[in-house]
């Protein structure tokens, strides 16, 4: 299951971690071409440091008490059929 970004953003701040979050993963794919594995692991840190400010990774930014399914198996949930 994934997590939804966080409604909460502003509409700026929503744009400008999609913007990071797109360059970050069109530069794991140029270190993997490149088979530059300082390079991947740098952007590949970059790709998780957008998703976390966008609230699809990290702390929830929901505070209804429902419990965080991310990372689950469809069938490790109550959404399982």
């Amino acid at each position: 299951m994934w997590r939804a970004t966080d409604p909460g953003l502003s509409e700026s701040d929503r744009a400008r971690l999609v913007r990071e979050l797109m360059a970050a993963r069109r530069a794991v794919g140029a270190a993997l071409r490149a088979e530059d594995a300082e390079a991947e692991k740098a952007a590949r840190a970059k790709v998780h440091a957008a998703k976390v400010g966008l609230g699809e990774r990290g702390p929830v930014w929901w505070d209804d008490g429902a419990p965080d399914y991310n990372r689950k198996l469809i069938e490790n949930t109550p959404y399982a059929n």
